[in-house]
């Protein structure tokens, strides 16, 4: 349990007792504060008080009530009251200023605190009166020298921070970030807590006194931190209580006169914390305690939680800024690992269902027998085992399972409907099919037409998880009067829960992935309906998709099978839209004309597209990249690409123009006609080695500006390459025919360079990409982008 409101929970006779209680209770605007320091609300720009803490006097020595409506120099004095408002009124965030040190007089005694700053934006209460904020200022006092003021806050933790970096698992990063924070706080405990996906939460690493006994590995449930307490985690990354049996002090007028509503205390550092939160701590032993938020992607993933046990205990604001500041690091570090291990995951399936893709079109092997290969379906979802039904053959691959509940798990499947199947817990929620978890507990299925699929399984994980006292018996109802009071568990003892019927849970990458194959998997049943002569239109249409339809762009992509039909090529287009806005253009052959090439082509498309879609790499990034990934991957391939990328920044919005950053592994060069005509073939930016060659080979990125109206064609050799003329003749057609048709719609100007570049049919597969940027931008513009 954490943080709720200061006044309940209190339930009426006959509510039922539960903790959506606590939940329901507004949690960020208390009404009080903790009593280590002051607040006061301020209105600007005239700095006049307009609501306080009753505890005023301790710290500034003037009464609550003398300092309503009284400007803030006449309450804290002249100078510091100056350096607030100068601190209030620089450009940027104030908390990144903070703290502000101050020295207030308390009748002639120099009395040393810091001003934590923050703004709480807001609507005014009178509709006459427009929208402002409020700033608030909260003093604590200093005591003792201030250890280092908050822009050293690095220096302080540069060692850690170099430990962190050397850590070679993600234990020693918790370990580490542990240890660093106890020493630099004096917390008797420091703990490292870790949340699954359900919100409860397992003590991964500990840093304590040597008599305490030890939480590390207790898990704790969900509702020891309720949703709305993990929101403000999510927002004010440290909170501190010195005190767990502190008095709350009141802010006076109760509400804020400029919205009559009470104070938000999200950003507070003194927001007091509910009495069911401190006697949850109380009944831990904890007398003062502090958590730190561990985020990723901005959604809490984790909590470092300190507990002091001898008395209160008050670590300065600049000591909590660097432990702040260590926490956001050890969350950085784990994103970087976490994203790097996806990362290097998703390309080797990515290649894999790439290389399954293309291998699917070979007539000659069987389906189902593909399927189980190496790689093959176990390489792309792990699994105990899967069965498959494709093309009237089945088997199955990993550990094998009775005929009869291949059936059951069939027929199971097909009732079920949708594209993807999948539980973790099959006994559970299918107990009609009799079949054992320690069998299959968990299914991945991907129906198909005519009954045909394909089945992963997982058997049951047993595991026990030691909690922190019996996770079932959250809370105690206490009645009090007519009423009843909700108070938190008093037992903390280990606590050993066995789970059973339950498998590894379906990553919902895993839950991507077979979607995506299993559209494959649809292709190249279809494919495989077709005859021979149809092999290579069949490819294009499993292989090569539609462009994006953006306002501001209009696309027209093209493959043309070579004249031998009983043959498919390497050559392939892509284009995509990054989430930045920017669209990514992209051509390329495969060196060789057969199935090899094709399934060479579909790695390379796959890898390219994975690697590039989210990247902040330019073009010649994403090519070394790619590079790297052939020889890593040990694909043996050889192919000519090049990867363009279309980006505007604001200011290239406004001015009607848009960049073309081009990077070339041994393509042809791209062809652009401006928006009066003006035909260019970017043959000066002479292209790199083709991939495969040297994954260490030099990649270099061109642009050029090209303004509304322009057209940019790419294309492969087969529509300019002949047995009877050189690619320079051909590329000088390619220019004479563009003088005629650039004005045309980019369809038509497609389709003409097929019929008059190629009217017979190509000798070798042709591949083309023509995109025109729309004169008249819609309402609102294009996308922004840019690096």
């Amino acid at each position: 349990m954490t943080d709720q409101l200061q006044s309940g929970p209190w339930l009426a006779p006959g509510e039922p007792v539960d903790l959506t209680n606590c939940e329901r209770e507004p949690i960020h605007v208390p009404g009080s504060i903790q009593p280590r320091g002051v607040l006061l609300a301020v209105s600007e720009p005239d700095m006049v008080v307009r609501q306080v803490s009753r505890n005023l006097a301790d710290v500034t020595g003037v009464d609550w009530d003398d300092a309503l409506g009284r400007p803030l120099s006449e309450v804290v004095g002249i100078v510091p009251a100056g350096a607030v408002a100068r601190s209030a009124s620089a450009f940027g965030d104030l908390r990144e200023r903070n703290p502000v040190e101050l020295i207030l007089d308390r009748d002639g005694d120099p009395s040393p605190v810091d001003a934590i700053l923050h703004r709480v934006p807001h609507t005014a209460a009178a509709p006459d009166v427009p929208s402002a904020s409020t700033l608030v200022v909260e003093l604590e006092p200093a005591y003792g020298p201030r250890p280092f003021s908050f822009p050293n806050t690095y220096q302080a933790v540069r060692g850690t921070i170099t430990e962190l970096n050397r850590a070679g698992s993600l234990q020693e990063l918790y370990d580490i970030t542990a240890q660093a924070v106890r020493s630099l706080t004096g917390f008797d405990r420091v703990m490292v807590y870790r949340y699954d996906a359900d919100y409860n939460g397992e003590v991964v690493a500990e840093a304590k006194l040597p008599e305490l006994n030890s939480f590390l590995g207790l898990h704790y449930p969900a509702s020891d931190i309720p949703a709305q307490a993990r929101a403000l985690y999510e927002k004010n990354w440290v909170r501190l209580i010195d005190d767990v049996t502190y008095t709350p002090s009141r802010l006076e007028p109760v509400d804020l006169p400029a919205t009559g509503q009470p104070l938000d205390l999200t950003y507070s550092t003194l927001r007091s914390v509910s009495p069911i939160h401190c006697e949850y701590l109380q009944n831990m032993g904890v007398a003062a305690s502090m958590s730190i938020s561990l985020l990723r992607d901005d959604k809490l993933w984790g909590l470092i939680a300190c507990h002091h046990y001898t008395g209160p205990h008050a670590p300065p604001y600049a000591t909590r800024a660097a432990a702040e500041f260590l926490g956001s690091t050890l969350s950085l570090r784990l994103v970087d690992r976490t994203e790097d291990e996806e990362h290097r995951r998703a390309l080797r399936v990515r290649s894999t269902m790439a290389w399954l893709t293309a291998a699917a079109m070979d007539e000659e092997r069987p389906l189902a027998e593909t399927m189980l290969g190496r790689p093959g379906l176990l390489d792309v979802v792990p699994a105990d085992s899967v069965v498959v039904d494709l093309q009237g053959s089945t088997g199955g691959a990993g550990v094998p399972l009775p005929p009869e509940v291949t059936a059951a798990l069939a027929a199971w499947v097909a009732a079920q409907g949708g594209d993807v199947v999948s539980t973790d817990r099959l006994p559970l929620v299918a107990p009609q099919l009799g079949i054992p978890g320690d069998l299959v507990c968990g299914v991945l299925a991907l129906p198909l037409a005519e009954g045909q699929h394909v089945i992963w399984t997982r058997a049951e994980q047993v595991h026990s998880v030691d909690w922190g006292g019996d996770p079932h018996n959250k809370a105690i109802a206490e009645r009090e009067g007519d009423t009843v009071r909700l108070s938190p568990r008093k037992s903390f003892d280990r606590w050993r829960e066995t789970v059973r019927n339950r498998a590894e849970p379906w990553t919902p990458a895993e839950l991507a992935e077979a979607g995506e194959l299993r559209t494959n998997l649809l292709e190249a049943l279809y494919a495989r309906s077709r005859r021979v002569a149809r092999t290579a239109i069949t490819l294009q249409r499993s292989l090569l998709s539609e462009p994006p339809d953006p306002d501001h762009l209009d696309f027209a992509v093209r493959y043309e099978p070579a004249a031998r039909d009983s043959q498919v090529g390497g050559d392939w287009y892509d284009v995509f839209q990054q989430p930045d806005g920017a669209t990514v253009l992209v051509i390329g052959d495969v060196v060789g004309h057969d199935t090899e090439a094709a399934a060479t082509m579909g790695q390379l498309r796959g890898l390219l597209r994975g690697i590039t879609y989210d990247s902040a790499d330019a073009p010649s990034g994403v090519l070394s990249r790619l590079d790297r990934a052939i020889a890593g991957l040990e694909l043996d391939a050889m192919a000519s690409v090049l990867v363009a990328r279309l980006e505007q920044t604001p200011a290239e919005v406004e001015q009607g123009v848009t960049r073309l950053r081009w990077s070339n592994a041994g393509h042809l060069p791209p062809v652009v006609v401006d928006a009066d005509g003006e035909i260019q073939v970017l043959d000066g930016a002479r292209a790199d080695l083709l991939l495969g060659v040297d994954p260490a080979a030099r990649r270099r990125d061109h642009v050029l500006t090209l303004s509304r109206g322009a057209t940019v064609l790419l294309y492969t050799d087969g529509l300019v390459e002949r047995r009877d003329q050189l690619f320079d003749t051909g590329v000088d057609l390619l220019r004479e025919e563009m003088r005629t048709l650039w004005r045309a719609p980019v369809d038509e100007i497609a389709d003409q360079l097929l019929a008059r570049l190629v009217p017979d049919r190509a000798e070798d597969d042709v591949a083309l990409v023509a995109v025109r940027l729309n004169r008249q931008l819609p309402p609102g513009g294009g996308p922004v982008s840019g690096r």
